[in-house]
């Protein structure tokens, strides 16, 4: 695979599950200069902001981190990326409607790569407590080795 190819995930904030799937698929693709990965939110509420606390907490109890900090995604975005992941059905059905014509991305849901288990990655921001996030990280993690191993290391993308 010469080409690089670029992997943008989404959720409604950018706080929690796109940040947290970010992190996760970098862990997996730590050698491979042939992948860009970012994410994005939907809504401009946390722009400029790093994610939320409980998401840091989770990575750092798998020895990851996240430096990312909060964009909304742009026009731009779907013309430069292969893929672009959301976590929910809402999440799908904005990025479809904000996606130009001209969009070269495939726009999926992430849990889609999650074999045998719900396709939907609930949103644990206004969960109390940590269990949402931890749940959200099973779920983005088998997700995130799927699609690695399925599509990246298969040469699919």
């Amino acid at each position: 695979m010469s080409e690089t190819k670029k992997v943008l995930f989404v959720c409604l904030g950018n706080s929690c599950r796109s940040p947290m799937a970010e992190s996760v698929l970098r862990s997996f693709a730590v050698d491979n200069n042939n992948l860009f990965i970012d994410s994005a939110a939907i809504a401009d509420w946390n722009v400029g902001r790093s994610p939320e606390p409980r998401c840091i907490q989770v990575l750092a109890e798998h020895n990851m981190t996240s430096d990312h900090i909060t964009r909304q995604i742009s026009d731009n975005d779907f013309l430069e990326f292969d893929y672009i992941f959301g976590m929910d059905d809402y999440n799908i059905e904005d990025l479809k409607e904000r996606a130009p014509q001209t969009s070269k991305a495939k726009i999926l849901l992430l849990g889609e790569y999650d074999y045998n288990k719900p396709n939907v990655i609930p949103d644990p921001y206004f969960d109390r407590g940590i269990h949402g996030f931890r749940s959200a990280y099973e779920q983005i993690y088998r997700s995130c080795k799927n699609f690695y191993q399925d599509e990246i290391l298969q040469n699919k993308v």
